[in-house]
């Protein structure tokens, strides 16, 4: 068929319809007109908006103070309550610490500091004149922020932000090497110290142990101290499984740290002191929730996966003449996760 669009007169024009494709280009329609905030208009507001930043500064500084309170006015936690208040207040302090600061700071340049859009041609970088620009970029900064011309948010802001670092030197004041390691090394587990459940307390025997079953065990009478019962438990608690004793492996020195089967291993973590407390029957493997380091219980919890750097330690066992599970010793090196010296406990030092 022959083609009928020349002899068409409703045929688009070709060259107007080409003219038509052509991309215009568009002029730049500039930055929007700038919107004057309450505070730019009257000096009320502005006033105001200082107090509330000065407020908000405030704020942290309680935050902070609160910090302290939690950290240094209450003792060493003897009980769960205790606890539970000391947390309570470390995170709020902190909390209201940051938050004040970081809000603080954003309310003032919401409604203080300039507002209005700047456009600048990009310029070639030169080292020397970028060096002035900086210094005069920064003046200006300091200018428009207000800073200089109102003190009341520049002292709260300086005192709260010199009160937010000071919970962190108190807490690696705690990592002074004053602090006597050997307290990291010893437990209440000693030759003939039976084994019991947590958190009843109450002993175990070594029938009660079945195939596959697994207890969290602390020393018999942990329970029974009125100082420290958290912190002993917290480096005694312990992991008793039973397997075959064919599927255990035991290295030169150990082989009666086991009885019938039935080993017990520290439950905290060797990375960072997360508690142990799953387990896979099938594969005898502990698994800790925090990091999934997964330690093997048939050869004598290494670890196969994850960021744990050493095996959990053991806690030698036998039973008594009653048939209870007793420790035969305490641990024969410090639990939990690594130090910075630990190398002299594992030493005797």
């Amino acid at each position: 068929m022959a083609d009928q669009s020349h002899d068409d007169p409703n045929a688009p024009d070709i060259a107007a319809t080409a003219g038509q494709g052509q991309v215009e280009k568009f002029q730049d329609p500039g930055l929007p007109p700038h919107r004057p905030r309450r505070a730019d208009k009257d000096s009320r507001a502005a006033k105001r908006a200082e107090r509330q930043v000065a407020i908000l500064f405030a704020i942290s500084m309680i935050g902070t103070l609160l910090f302290f309170v939690g950290y240094f006015a209450i003792p060493l936690p003897t009980a769960i309550s205790t606890l539970r208040l000391q947390n309570l207040l470390l995170g709020m302090g902190t909390a209201f610490a940051m938050l004040g600061i970081g809000v603080g700071i954003v309310h003032w340049a919401k409604t203080l500091m300039p507002d209005h859009e700047v456009a600048e041609e990009r310029h070639e970088v030169r080292t020397e004149e970028d060096r002035r620009d900086a210094e005069q970029i920064m003046g200006q900064v300091l200018d428009e922020s207000g800073i200089k011309r109102r003190p009341l948010i520049r002292n709260t802001l300086i005192a709260a932000g010199a009160l937010a670092i000071l919970p962190a030197i108190g807490i690696f004041r705690d990592l002074s090497k004053n602090l006597d390691p050997k307290v990291l090394g010893q437990t209440l587990w000693k030759e003939g110290t039976r084994l019991a459940r947590d958190p009843e307390g109450t002993p175990i025997k070594a029938s009660d142990v079945t195939f596959g079953a697994i207890f969290h065990v602390v020393p018999e009478g942990l329970n029974e101290l009125s100082v420290g019962r958290l912190v002993e438990k917290a480096k005694s608690v312990v992991l008793l499984v039973r397997l075959d004793p064919a599927d255990l492996h035991p290295s030169p020195g150990r082989e009666d740290w086991a009885y019938n089967g039935i080993v017990a291993y520290s439950k905290i973590c060797t990375h960072v002191g997360c508690p142990v407390a799953l387990y896979e029957q099938h594969t005898h493997h502990l698994l800790c929730p925090c990091h999934q380091s997964t330690f093997d219980v048939t050869h004598q919890c290494e670890v196969i996966f994850g960021p744990a750097f050493r095996p959990l330690p053991q806690l030698p066992i036998t039973v008594n003449s009653e048939g209870y599970l007793v420790a035969r010793s305490d641990f024969h090196e410090p639990v939990g996760p690594s130090f910075w010296e630990r190398a002299l406990l594992e030493s005797g030092g």
